[in-house]
């Protein structure tokens, strides 16, 4: 499996103000984000020196980390995050006969609509 990396602005809900912040601190790329986030101690250190709360952080290395597989990317980072989904680990183990109903429950709750769910095909993918 070939992981890639993206800029930062590439993951969604990053606002310009948080990209800002993360640039200060030299945190350029997704795998920048994934090198600090080895080490939760360092995590919190920039968490603290941004005066940002950690949850986000770990938040922003989830998005990354998922990011990284060129089937998921920035487009589909959030919404396998949002569905429980939280590492590249996380979803190499998920079943997509149990992943699909749980993406698909999300976008109706969200955007009241099943239409833009990826297909189980697109699911099985993924992963």
């Amino acid at each position: 499996m070939h992981l890639q990396s993206r800029p930062l602005q590439a993951l969604p809900g990053l606002s310009q103000e948080h990209l800002k912040q993360l640039h200060q601190v030299g945190l350029e790329t997704t795998a920048d984000l994934l090198q600090v986030a080895r080490s939760p101690a360092k995590l919190e250190a920039i968490a603290v020196q941004l005066k940002l709360p950690l949850r986000y952080l770990q938040k922003w290395a989830a998005l990354a980390d998922l990011a990284q597989l060129p089937s998921v990317g920035s487009d589909y980072c959030g919404l396998l995050l949002h569905s429980g989904v939280a590492s590249v680990r996380q979803l190499a183990i998920q079943p997509p006969g149990r992943l699909h109903p749980q993406i698909r429950k999300l976008h109706i709750m969200v955007m009241r609509r099943s239409d833009l769910c990826p297909t189980p095909d697109q699911v099985v993918q993924c992963g």
